[in-house]
């Protein structure tokens, strides 16, 4: 006798088929057991099977969880100051250089204690939940020391034990240089100190950087990834959001699991992303509140079958977004995402830009029952409302949540 089971519902799937890149089941229902599906299908395909707790959802749409595979979660204070420097006609780049940007929230970050840290970020946190997301990803980065990096971290894992969502914990490593820091010594610093500890406290999965004219070199970046590898961890690259510094061909060399922004990538880049299976994950929450003009090109990605994911970018300067159903709707109307590729976009492929993809991202016997169930009349309606309110039920590990 299975935990669940869930009837009278529209499943997308997420496992495509030909002519149906949602893989939807009509009138079908999910057998859930110990937290996993065990079995989906046409309601009549399921009728002789019993379960502690049948749940007709009335003819709602189910999806998996919503996945937020770039988050910047944890961090103090924000920088709506900034927001207003920028509506002067500030770049980000000058305000950066001006002492403003990231070294103004590490700032705030180590001014703020531990608790004080947990608590703004659940905050946060709760508001992607109520939008549909299981799994959230969450980069450190706002520290400029060890110490202070792996305390982000630390957070980041309290989150994830104290709430019903999956956290995935990644080191951004090399994410600025702070101001009066030996560059070589900062990246020595990362190499030496910092991976090991995160990785022996198995605080991350995956080690970032920011490759860009403002934060890392290719071969700073590239040496931090060896560093990586060596000590098992995965890597992912900030890479070509303000100009081409062929991150995303270095992401790829390393078989980086995803290259995020992109907005100046070029087809070398993408031809180097698809051989290496490495996701693009794209940020539109940041390309909008930067008001960015260059688009990722993303009829390359899609000509060269790179997967693509849509992520939050959720941090305090550059993307202060906390909805996942805005970042599908503006990765529709900002960069001409389909609506389908939106979903697939915060589901399968986020799954893959995470390493994740035989756990989470589709509904298949097996994986985590993480689910959203919503009230629409047709998916599509998820990259169409501006501002969608989250699903009318979050499903996490089988549990109503």
């Amino acid at each position: 006798m299975w935990d669940r089971l869930l009837i009278d519902c529209h499943v997308a799937t997420m496992d495509p088929a030909p002519g149906d890149p949602l893989g939807v089941i009509r009138n079908g229902s999910i057998g859930i057991q110990d937290g996993k599906v065990v079995r989906v299908g046409k309601r009549t395909e399921l009728a002789g099977f019993r379960a502690k707790e049948v749940v007709a959802l009335d003819g709602a749409w189910v999806t998996p969880g919503l996945i937020d595979c770039h988050t910047h979660l944890v961090f103090g204070g924000n920088r709506s100051d900034e927001h207003a420097l920028r509506r002067s006609g500030a770049s980000y780049e000058e305000i950066a250089r001006a002492g403003g940007g990231i070294a103004s929230t590490v700032a705030r970050t180590s001014a703020a204690s531990e608790p004080e840290l947990l608590e703004s970020a659940r905050g946060r946190l709760h508001a992607l939940m109520a939008g549909g997301v299981t799994t959230v990803e969450i980069k450190s980065g706002y520290g400029f020391d060890p110490g202070a990096e792996l305390r982000l971290l630390e957070v980041a894992r309290s989150l994830g034990a104290s709430e019903s969502v999956r956290v995935v914990g990644t080191l951004l490593a090399l994410h600025a240089l702070p101001r009066g820091r030996d560059r070589a010594e900062f990246v020595d610093e990362a190499v030496e100190q910092l991976i090991p500890a995160a990785a022996k406290a198995g605080l991350a999965t995956s080690v970032d950087a920011y490759c860009e004219t403002i934060g890392f070199s290719p071969e700073e970046v590239a040496r931090l990834f060896k560093a990586a590898a060596d000590h098992g961890l995965r890597v992912k690259l900030h890479a070509e959001q303000l100009s081409n510094q062929n991150g995303a061909a270095l992401a790829a060399e390393h078989r980086a699991l995803s290259a995020d922004h992109l907005e100046y990538l070029d087809e070398a880049g993408a031809r180097a992303m698809a051989e290496a299976g490495t996701v693009a994950v794209l940020l539109p929450g940041s390309f909008y509140a930067l008001q960015e003009t260059r688009k990722p090109p993303v009829e390359l990605l899609r000509e060269h079958g790179v997967r693509i994911a849509v992520a939050t970018d959720c941090n305090p300067g550059t993307s202060p977004l906390l909805s996942p159903t805005l970042a599908m709707n503006m990765a529709c109307t900002l960069f001409t995402l389909t609506p389908e590729e939106a979903l697939a976009g915060m589901t399968i492929n986020a799954a893959h830009a995470l390493g994740l993809a035989k756990q989470i991202g589709s509904i298949a016997p097996g994986k985590a029952a993480d689910l959203a169930v919503w009230r629409l009349e047709s998916l599509v309606e998820l990259g169409y409302w501006i501002g969608l309110p989250g699903p009318a039920r979050r499903i996490f590990a089988g549990l109503d949540a």
